[in-house]
């Protein structure tokens, strides 16, 4: 149990190979992509998955046990490293065209799967810290509504027509891309404007949190064009970009197809385990901090990553998400298997919850 913990170290492997793909250049540059997109996908059709859940006492010791905090604590000044790193290396003049692609993207992953990633994690603390560390990350993919849309809109309106990030049945990824990353964003605002009008708060001030987040957005990219140049600054865009968009990939995969009933014209039944997508494959599990048992997460968000429990009428993926965001990619081949998953849920458990 003590050392339980270990097994979360398997973030600083994908460092490792990504801080790799940074410094050799040549063929290596994509040895990241093809690590987290073509390897372990392939390992985890071939690994088997865990449904076990802790018992309560080593819930309540592992939820106590500060070394999964200083895990995912650890994220925050190794992702600024590899930024620096990465600024510095793609300034370098003598790289090919191709060379730069592939650090861009190897960089993006760093963006999406390890700094969102986290970032989501500590933006449901409750400490002023942790929840400073989540928007520092979320800077480096220029992606800073998500703290207030995930937390404040997304979690309330999950499932339902009214969240953004919530994928419907027969939508592609590519029409959700544009839905999600537009729609957040004005949630951010209206969701922020709200709060403000309820303090009397005026628009121009301090307390907007999504104007000061939309201000250090701007100030962190000139100050990038500043001291690295233009193109320099084109190619951190277009990593952070890369980061949003994995993450709005992981949104479309985790509530594909999934619907809670309206009660009423005003309330929709409670979120429950049913309304979003888990995995137990091992692999994507420790690699992104548990995130994939996420029926567990919208059920009860405030619940630490380590603690996360599989729950037995939650709609299961037939592979990790890492396989399942190669997936998405090709629309055809995603209907295909997860209409066919829906046809299998409903009839197994009833399926109350999809489309």
């Amino acid at each position: 149990m003590a050392l339980r913990f270990l097994k979360y170290g398997s973030v600083y492997f994908s460092i490792t190979v990504i801080v790799v793909s940074l410094i050799l250049g040549g063929v290596w540059v994509f040895v990241a992509p093809i690590y987290v997109f073509v390897m372990i996908p392939l390992l985890e059709l071939i690994l088997p998955s865990s449904e076990t859940n802790l018992d309560k006492v080593e819930e309540e010791v592992a939820k106590k046990d500060i070394k999964y905090d200083l895990m995912v604590w650890s994220v925050v000044p190794l992702q600024y490293a590899l930024l620096f790193f990465f600024l510095n290396r793609v300034g370098d003049g003598s790289l090919t065209w191709w060379e730069i692609t592939g650090m861009v993207f190897s960089f993006g992953i760093a963006c999406g799967v390890l700094g969102i990633n986290a970032a989501h994690e500590l933006g449901h603390r409750n400490t002023w810290y942790e929840q400073t560390m989540s928007k520092m990350l979320l800077l480096t993919s220029l992606y800073s509504h998500f703290y207030i849309e995930h937390n404040r809109g997304h979690h309330k309106n999950v499932s339902t027509d009214e969240d953004p990030a919530s994928s419907r049945y027969g939508e592609t990824l590519y029409a959700f891309f544009i839905r999600s990353v537009r729609d957040s964003w004005f949630s951010a605002w209206h969701l922020e404007s709200e709060r403000l009008k309820k303090t009397n708060t005026p628009f121009r001030s301090v307390k907007n949190e999504m104007l000061v987040l939309q201000i250090l957005q701007v100030l962190f990219v000139a100050i990038i064009c500043a001291v690295w140049g233009l193109k320099v600054m084109l190619l951190f865009i277009a990593s952070g970009t890369i980061g949003f968009l994995l993450l709005e990939t992981v949104n479309y995969i985790e509530h594909y197809g999934l619907k809670r009933r309206k009660i009423d014209d005003a309330y929709y039944e409670k979120v429950m385990p049913v309304h979003s997508w888990n995995s137990n494959h091992a692999i994507g599990r420790i690699m992104l901090f548990e995130l994939t048992r996420h029926s567990d997460h919208h059920y009860m968000a405030s619940r630490k990553y380590q603690v996360l429990r599989h729950y037995d009428n939650s709609p299961q993926m037939p592979t990790g998400y890492p396989g399942m965001m190669v997936l998405s990619l090709f629309p055809p081949l995603f209907f295909s298997v997860m209409h066919k998953q829906i046809r299998k849920y409903k009839e197994t458990v009833g399926g109350e919850a999809l489309a």
